[in-house]
């Protein structure tokens, strides 16, 4: 369910509500009971759970370890 930003248009209090999207938008401020209008935000990104999203899972090599297995590559090679 997404989180829908409000702004009333008499005290300008910002709030959150949580809601479906099928639920019909809030007209009403919770604070001051004047009238409040829908924001459009940007949300937040995603949200993943679970193993294989942690940044050490697909680490890249240091950049000298990679020359190192390059030369050797190329070393093999001059020798054939």
């Amino acid at each position: 369910m997404p989180t829908y930003e409000y702004e009333c248009l008499d005290c300008k209090r910002r709030f959150e509500v949580f809601q479906k999207i099928s639920e019909e938008k809030k007209e009403i401020c919770p604070y001051c009971g004047g009238r409040v209008r829908r924001l459009i935000s940007a949300g937040i990104g995603l949200i993943f759970k679970g193993s294989g999203f942690y940044i050490t899972d697909y680490k890249r090599k240091e950049p000298s370890q990679t020359k190192e297995k390059e030369e050797k590559k190329d070393n093999k090679k001059d020798n054939k």
